[in-house]
């Protein structure tokens, strides 16, 4: 039989595993009496735990939200995971990178040798990229959005799309916002747009979010039911490079999947050829970029993207 603070960890810990456990079963999983789990609860609620009795044939117990956060327990999974998360918290949401560290720092300072050796092996660092590229958002911004959508409330933006991003804030836009997504990096709201009848992703780091909200509304279902599958088929129709074209390489698929790496569509042509197809913003970037693998290749189409290739030959043969 466990000694009593060792018992009230493992209580804790099975109290945070899952919603509801009926007495019994926990007094099995204990190997005490149903009596002993009541005293074993009540000196929990003593120390600040809001563990909840329930009623029924199975009565028991749950650990529901209280007014104070209490102490947690993690097992060894997942307080790695929580040191890996605070890490990698502020690569794309500002205005939390003091409180993740003074998080981390808390974490790691009650983590056994053999989990902080794991969790230092680790380290994360963020390089900002170029400011025209940018896509951080503020975490007030972000929990202003989360906030509509657990509640179910019409959301009022300000939104900024390519042309507006240089010229200008763009139109109000009203929408009924239901998930909140990360998709390559960004942040994405999908909710219904209000004033286009459609379905819509959002940039987050686009977003000005305007309070107050409007009204609440009756949740959509959305297309499929799947989120993730919605998102995925939603960004391989709508391309969001204005330059898509095509190419063969002259090297075998697998050795041009180990350099494009999800940047490009390959497909093999062959024992020695593959034909690669990928986007970028300029016609002559996408040429450029063919032609940095090393190995002879073919401009198969659009007509633009050989204009560009002639283009790009003619300047670099005058360049030498």
């Amino acid at each position: 039989m466990l000694e009593t603070s060792a018992r009230l960890l493992t209580l804790l810990s099975l109290l945070q595993a899952r919603r509801d456990w009926p007495g019994q079963t926990l007094a099995d999983r204990l190997e005490v009496s149903p009596r002993t789990v009541r005293r074993d609860v009540d000196r929990l609620r003593e120390l600040g735990y809001p563990v909840q009795a329930t009623r029924g044939p199975d009565g028991g117990y749950r650990l529901d939200a209280g007014a104070d956060l209490p102490p947690l327990l993690f097992d060894d999974d997942q307080a790695v995971a929580v040191a890996v998360a605070l890490q990698t918290a502020t690569m794309s949401v500002q205005g939390v990178e003091e409180a993740a560290l003074r998080a981390l720092a808390t974490v790691r300072q009650v983590m056994p040798a053999r989990l902080r050796h794991r969790v230092d092996a680790l380290q994360v660092t963020r390089v900002p990229k170029s400011s025209w590229r940018e896509g951080d958002i503020d975490a007030e911004q972000l929990l202003a959005i989360g906030t509509a959508v657990r509640s179910r409330e019409v959301l009022r933006f300000d939104y900024a799309g390519r042309r507006e991003m240089v010229e200008g804030d763009g139109p109000p836009r009203r929408a009924e916002p239901h998930h909140l997504v990360t998709w390559g990096g960004r942040w994405y709201l999908v909710g219904w747009d209000l004033d286009r009848q459609d379905w819509r992703t959002f940039r987050v780091d686009r977003m000005t979010p305007r309070t107050p909200n409007g009204p609440r509304f009756a949740p959509r279902e959305l297309p499929g039911g799947d989120i993730a599958g919605f998102i995925a088929e939603r960004f391989e129709r709508h391309d969001p490079w204005p330059c898509r074209g095509t190419a063969v390489l002259h090297v075998p698929a697998a050795a041009a999947n180990e350099w494009i790496r999800g940047q490009g569509l390959v497909e093999d042509d062959g024992p020695d050829r593959c034909r690669v197809t990928a986007g970028s913003w300029s016609w002559t970037g996408l040429a450029a970029w063919f032609g940095m693998f090393g190995h002879d290749f073919e401009l198969v189409g659009p007509p633009e993207l050989r204009a560009a290739g002639a283009e790009l030959a003619a300047r670099f043969s005058k360049a030498v």
